[in-house]
C-alpha cells in the first residue's frame, strides 16, 4: 500500500505550482506586457503617463489596423460597459448590460458624445472616468480618486494614409495594504493580458469591416475557463493522493497548457486539442490512482479481506 505524508503532498503541489508561476513571471508576463508593441512604442511617452508614479503594472500593447485614425476613432470612443461593449468576450464582459449581451457591430451616434469627467463603466461594479480626450488621437481613462489613480490610454498613430497603429497603455500600482482591492488587482494581473489583446483585435476587426461570430468567441472563452480550472484541479489531485511522478507531470502539463491557451496566439483548434489532452491526462492519472489497467490480476484464492498488522 503506497502512502504519502501531508508534507510530501504539499511539497509536490508547491513545486509544480512554483514551476508554472516561474514560467509566467519570467516568460509569459514580460511578453504580454508588450504584446504587439515595438521598442519605439514602449519608449515613447503617451498621454496619461503622469497619472501613475512608478507603477507596478505597466503595459504597452498595439495592433496595426488597415484604416485611418478617423475611421477607427468612433469604435474606440464608444467602448464601455452599458455602452458599445468592449468587442471582446461578450459573454462575460457585457453580462447584465442594458444594451444587451453583444458588443456593437456598428457606430452608435449617441455614444459619440463624451467629454472629460464623464464616467466610463468597466462593469456593473464600477469603472473609470474620462481624464483627457483629443478626437482622432487619444482618450485617457483614469481612476476617479487617489493621488495616483492610474491611467488607461488608447492612442492612434498613423503609419501611412491607409494604416494606423492602435496603442493601449495601462499603468497602475498594486494596493498591497487593501486586501479587497488587492484581490481585484491580482485578478487584473492575470486576466488583463487576455482581455486587452482581444479588445485590440475587436477594434481592428470592426474598423476593417468584419465581426467575429458570437458563437466562436463564446467557445474560445469556454476553452479559457476550462484551461484555468484544469490547473487547480490537477494540483488538488496532487494534494489528495500519494505523490507520484505521473501526478506531478500531469499537474505541470495542466499548468503549461493554461499558459499556452491563455497567453499564446493559438487558434481555436489548437486550444480544443490542448484542453482535450489535459482531460485525458487527468483521467490517465486517475486510473493510476485507482489501479485501473494493472497487469497483475488478484488471485481467485485470495481472501476477501486482508488483516492489517498493527
Amino acid at each position: 500500500m503506497q502512502t504519502s505524508s501531508i508534507s510530501s503532498r504539499m511539497l509536490g503541489a508547491l513545486c509544480v505550482t512554483a514551476v508554472v508561476i516561474a514560467a509566467y513571471v519570467s516568460v509569459v508576463r514580460p511578453s504580454q506586457l508588450r504584446w504587439g508593441a515595438t521598442d519605439a512604442e514602449l519608449a515613447r511617452g503617451m498621454p496619461g503617463d503622469a497619472l501613475s508614479s512608478r507603477p507596478t503594472f505597466l503595459s504597452t500593447r498595439a495592433v496595426t489596423i488597415d484604416a485611418s485614425p478617423e475611421a477607427i476613432w468612433p469604435w474606440v470612443l464608444q467602448m464601455g460597459y452599458g455602452r458599445a461593449g468592449f468587442y471582446g468576450y461578450d459573454v462575460i464582459e457585457n453580462i447584465g448590460s442594458a444594451r444587451g449581451m453583444h458588443s456593437a457591430e456598428h457606430i452608435v451616434p449617441e455614444l459619440q458624445r463624451i467629454k472629460v469627467g464623464d464616467p466610463l463603466p468597466l462593469s456593473a461594479a464600477g469603472g473609470l472616468v474620462v481624464h483627457a480626450i483629443t478626437p482622432n488621437r487619444f482618450i485617457v481613462w483614469s481612476g476617479a480618486s487617489g493621488t495616483y489613480p492610474g491611467a488607461f490610454t488608447w492612442a492612434l498613430y498613423p503609419v501611412d494614409s491607409n494604416h494606423t497603429r492602435l496603442v493601449s497603455r495601462i499603468q497602475w500600482s498594486h494596493h498591497w495594504t487593501q486586501p479587497l482591492v488587492l484581490a481585484m488587482d491580482l485578478f487584473t494581473e492575470f486576466a488583463d493580458h487576455v482581455a486587452v489583446r482581444k479588445v485590440l483585435r475587436g477594434v481592428k476587426d470592426r474598423a476593417e469591416g468584419r465581426v467575429e461570430p458570437f458563437g466562436r468567441q463564446t467557445v474560445e472563452f469556454t476553452l479559457l475557463v476550462w484551461a484555468f480550472v484544469a490547473f487547480p484541479t490537477a494540483i488538488w489531485c496532487v494534494l489528495r493522493h500519494p505523490v507520484t511522478v505521473r501526478g506531478c507531470f500531469v499537474g505541470l502539463a495542466a499548468g503549461l497548457v493554461w499558459l499556452v491557451v491563455w497567453y499564446a496566439p493559438t487558434d481555436l483548434g489548437v486550444g480544443v486539442a490542448l484542453n482535450v489532452l489535459v482531460v485525458w491526462l487527468l483521467r490517465w492519472t486517475g486510473r493510476e490512482r485507482h489501479g485501473v489497467g494493472s497487469t497483475h490480476a488478484p488471485s481467485s484464492h485470495a481472501p476477501s479481506t486482508v488483516p492489517i498488522a498493527s
